[in-house]
């Protein structure tokens, strides 16, 4: 392993790459604690501290605190991924986006453009949001916004603003000139920045005498447990063998071989948990606002994380959009399509219309143990919490996103390596993405 890190700055590209990204992701947290003008820095880290099972508790987990600090980067890079999505879903919907996502190069163009601008509009209208909602909140009698009115919305918006779209640059930046996806790595580093945070606390709670020795090494390998499950299931595939018949054009022969088309047992990757957990967080976040109503109260706790009701519905939301999510972004049809125009067939299946078909059901079958198993994952770490009275620092969401983007960046990294004649990180076999 120590050999193999070694080979990465022995490659003049590769360890450009690696110290470009690692250089823009200080340049992200530094910009993450950089406090936003008009803001009571310190009265807003005591009203924070109260919504951890909120929505902005999860929002915050995903821009690695900055929301929490009301930094320039609060909005993080949310605005951009709910951007994305919307894109996407108009795609499944709106023929000039479908026919966008068809024009190859020049399509992907036009649809990053307009992802841009949605990320603006997105970003402007969650800042005003925000803004008025900070103005609203104070903590033990002191105000969080001292001088509140149009001109801090204004700058509010401005800063937030701005600081989303510099984020997206660093992303972009990232994937064209280092490695792995950028938008993800930005995710990545932000969920992870709380880790020393929360390995310091661990040690202090268990040298204090406040947790149990056996209680700390049953979480550790638990965790190892689970992230070795995740890897299992992240990287598992269903290969449909396919065939593809002998061409004669001029003296050259196309065709004639056979491969495998790889449908993942985790197509929607963790798009469905954020989702859930947005639509989960929502009663909680709603309660918020009326601490007074012991109606709204009484909701609240039916949805609290680790309730049974919580729970069940959490669940079922997890698989329904992964459901939803992988009919959106895998098209049976256009495969099957595709492999008849280029004269591949599946053996024992007729072109066209059957093997869509024939797909569609695989997919249908495998998606559900992998939803499941992601429901499971993500509802888990609330039941030990409440079982051994501990304080989980990744949830479900965290860590399926922690493992996924790991994975996605090792195998960047060992594609570099083996192009080069150098060993990768694995002797045997290889990794695999969660795109490969």
């Amino acid at each position: 392993m120590i050999q193999t890190f070694q080979n990465i700055f022995k490659v003049p590209e590769l360890r450009k790459r690696v110290l470009f990204t690692l250089g823009v992701l200080v340049v992200f947290r530094i910009g993450s604690q950089i406090p936003t003008p008009g803001i009571d820095a310190k009265a807003m880290s005591e009203f924070f501290g109260q919504l951890s099972g909120t929505l902005f508790g999860l929002y915050n987990m995903f821009v690695g605190g900055a929301f929490e600090k009301a930094s320039v980067f609060s909005l993080g890079i949310m605005p951009y991924i709910s951007a994305s999505i919307i894109i996407q879903l108009l795609g499944a919907v709106i023929p000039f986006f479908q026919r966008l996502q068809k024009e190859g190069e020049e399509g992907r163009r036009k649809i990053t453009q307009y992802t841009r601008y949605g990320t603006v509009l997105i970003a402007a209208l969650q800042a005003l949001g925000t803004s008025v909602y900070l103005e609203s909140l104070n903590a033990q009698g002191v105000t969080v916004v001292p001088n509140p009115g149009v001109g801090f919305k204004l700058l509010t918006m401005l800063t937030f603003t701005s600081g989303t779209i510099f984020i997206m640059w660093l992303g972009e930046k990232i994937t064209e000139r280092g490695i792995g996806n950028g938008i993800s790595l930005i995710i990545f580093i932000g969920i992870i920045a709380s880790f020393p945070t929360a390995v310091y606390d661990e040690i202090r709670l268990l040298l204090s005498g406040q947790r149990n020795f056996f209680t700390e090494i049953f979480l550790v390998a638990f965790m190892v447990a689970v992230i070795g499950a995740i890897v299992l299931v992240t990287r598992a595939q269903r290969r449909i063998p396919v065939q593809y018949a002998k061409r004669v054009v001029g003296r050259k022969v196309y065709g004639g071989q056979a491969t495998h088309i790889p449908l993942s047992v985790n197509t929607a990757g963790v798009i469905p948990i954020i989702f859930a957990q947005s639509i989960m967080f929502a009663p909680s976040t709603l309660t918020s606002f009326f601490p007074n109503s012991e109606f709204m109260q009484n909701i609240s706790s039916l949805f609290n994380p680790g309730a049974i009701l919580y729970s069940l519905v959490f669940g079922l939301l997890i698989v329904f959009f992964a459901y939803f999510y992988t009919a959106i972004v895998f098209n049976p049809v256009d495969l099957a399509d595709n492999m008849r125009k280029y004269g591949g067939f599946i053996p024992g299946i007729r072109p066209g219309k059957n093997t869509s078909e024939f797909i569609d059901n695989i997919l249908t079958r495998i998606t559900l143990p992998g939803a499941i198993f992601f429901a499971i994952i993500a509802v888990l770490p609330y039941f030990l919490m409440n079982a051994l009275n501990v304080q989980f620092y990744f949830g479900g969401t965290g860590l399926l996103i922690v493992v996924g983007v790991a994975l996605d960046t090792l195998s960047q990294i060992e594609s570099h390596l083996v192009t080069r004649h150098y060993e990768g990180f694995l002797k045997k076999g290889k990794i695999r993405g969660r795109y490969s």
